[in-house]
């Protein structure tokens, strides 16, 4: 006689009173205006007219915003002999090629990594690994040394390449795709004769959107503000944040404004990304 399993439905229930969610919400809400201040006094201070910007204390808020700081501050470039539009193709350059080259080197290195197995995988990631720990600024003589011989020197390359080998994202993108990704899946897909590259276009890349959507924001983010590499000494190749710096002596509320169009554009790619973020992140937890 067979015997019947009782299954008993458990319902977890959150005993959380209303005055602890009030007070988590009052916390977190000041904690928003304490980040938001320092944006805030920015955005203000780009619309406020000379009068207002010698006030002191200053305001946290402008009587008469005006946007002759905007007009000040391309009037200031438009000066030079080199347009405000060859800044802005020089740090859309620099920009996309850096996160292009990161994302795809990146994710590649990553794959191959995780999944492949060849001599010296385990040696070559404990290298990677451990290259988080040294700064960037150590290598500088040595890098300096090899952009010479590569004749690289006041190129747009010298500012794009070095950003496809940032080890933190291909650490990050490893680790998810061992943790996202099973052998199994790759051994059928192998079986079925599928190649290595489609296996990470149509397998891979897909079940790791959340890493590297993520990667995709914050090279982006790090790279439109880091601008062109201190090696770069022509006018031509230099990025709006290099032109920022230098009128900041002449307006401050033209550098203010030079401030708001720079992080405007990373601001904007953040918010329509953070959306397949989110998505990607809620989603690559379900299982059929």
């Amino acid at each position: 006689m067979a015997r019947r399993l009782r299954v008993s439905n458990h319902r977890v229930v959150l005993n959380r009173s209303k005055g602890g969610d009030t007070a988590i919400f009052i916390m977190l809400f000041l904690l928003g205006i304490v980040m938001f201040l320092p944006l805030w006094y920015l955005i203000i201070t780009a619309l406020k007219p000379l009068g207002e910007r010698n006030i002191t204390p200053p305001l946290l808020y402008v009587m008469k915003p005006t946007p002759q700081n905007f007009i000040d501050l391309f009037s200031n470039m438009n000066s030079t002999w080199v347009p405000v539009s060859r800044y802005f193709f020089n740090t859309i350059i620099i920009s996309v090629g850096g996160t292009f080259g990161c994302l795809v080197l990146g994710s590649l290195t990553a794959y191959a990594l995780s999944k492949i197995r060849f001599p010296g995988a385990n040696f070559l990631f404990n290298m990677i690994r451990y290259s988080l720990m040294i700064s960037s600024t150590i290598a500088g003589i040595t890098n300096f040394f090899i952009f010479v011989w590569l004749g690289w020197l006041n190129t747009y390359w010298i500012s794009i390449v070095p950003v496809w080998g940032s080890t933190l994202g291909l650490y990050l993108m490893k680790q998810f795709i061992d943790s996202n990704v099973s052998d199994e899946m790759i051994e059928a897909a192998r079986i079925d004769g599928a190649s290595e590259l489609r296996i990470y276009w149509q397998i891979v890349m897909p079940l790791v959107k959340p890493a590297w959507l993520t990667l995709l924001v914050t090279t982006f983010q790090s790279t439109w503000n880091g601008g062109a590499s201190g090696y770069v000494w022509s006018e031509q190749l230099k990025t709006f944040n290099v032109a920022i710096s230098n009128i900041s002596t002449v307006s401050v509320g033209a550098s203010s404004a030079g401030s708001v169009v720079m992080m405007s554009v990373p601001i904007i790619f953040f918010v329509v990304n953070q959306a397949k973020i989110v998505e990607t992140m809620g989603s690559s937890g379900m299982k059929d």
